[in-house]
C-alpha cells in the first residue's frame, strides 16, 4: 500500500530528529488510524475535539488497554504539538480504566510438580527463576562470577532498566549449580564462560 505524502513527510521529520524506527512506525500507525477514523480529513482541519473523540472510540468501541490508548495519545500529541506546531492544550481527557485483576500465582507444591518433569538443565533454570526472582533473559546471561555461595547471593547485571542488582541464592541449588559450572567450563574453554550453555 502506498503511503500518503503527508505520512512520508512525517517519517522524514522524525528521522532527521533521531526518533527510533519503532517509535516512527508506532506514531505513523496511530496517525494513519486517526485520519481514517475521521474520514480522511487533514489533521490541520481538526484539533483537540477530534482527538478526544478518537481516544474515546478506542476505549469504548475497540476496548483497548490503557497503555494502547496512551500510545495513541502520544502519537497524536507529537503530530499536533511537534510536527504541526499546533498544540492541543489540555484535553481534559480521562484514560480508560479497566478493573484490576489479581494475578494467578501457582503454589510451591505446583512448582515442585513442574520441576519434577524437567530435565536437569531446565530444572536448574526454572529453580533460579522461581527462587531468585530472575527473568529468563537474566538467567541465561548469568556468568560463573555472578554466584556468591558464601553470601548466598546472586548478582544480576543489566537487568530491567539496565540496572544491576543482588538477589538471594538458595543453598539447596549449590550442588546443581557447581555441576553446571563444571560443564560450562568444559564446553566453553575458549569462549566467555556463560553459566548455562545455550
Amino acid at each position: 500500500m502506498t503511503s500518503s505524502p503527508f505520512l512520508n513527510d512525517i517519517r522524514r521529520f522524525m528521522r532527521t530528529r533521531g526518533y527510533s524506527l519503532s517509535t516512527e512506525k508506532t506514531y505513523v500507525y496511530w496517525i494513519r488510524f486517526f485520519i481514517r477514523y475521521q474520514k480522511l480529513r487533514h489533521p490541520k482541519d481538526m484539533g483537540a475535539a477530534e482527538v478526544v473523540q478518537f481516544l474515546g472510540f478506542l476505549a469504548n468501541d475497540r476496548h483497548v488497554s490503557v497503555n494502547t490508548q496512551k500510545l495513541a495519545l502520544n502519537a497524536l500529541a507529537f503530530l499536533y504539538n511537534t510536527y504541526l506546531e499546533s498544540p492541543l492544550g489540555d484535553l481534559g481527557f480521562q484514560h480508560a480504566n479497566k478493573p484490576a485483576k489479581l494475578p494467578v500465582v501457582i503454589s510451591s507444591q505446583e512448582v515442585g510438580r513442574i520441576l519434577a518433569v524437567k530435565n536437569n538443565r531446565d530444572r536448574l533454570i526454572s529453580s533460579l527463576l522461581f527462587g531468585s526472582g530472575l527473568r529468563i533473559s537474566e538467567c541465561l546471561r548469568l556468568r560463573i562470577k555472578d554466584f556468591d555461595f558464601s553470601r548466598r547471593a546472586l548478582t544480576v547485571h543489566s537487568g530491567k532498566g539496565d540496572k544491576d542488582r543482588v538477589t538471594i541464592l538458595s543453598p539447596s541449588l549449590q550442588g546443581n549449580i557447581e555441576a553446571a559450572m563444571a560443564s560450562a567450563i568444559e564446553i566453553q574453554t575458549f569462549r566467555p564462560r556463560r553459566f548455562i550453555p545455550i
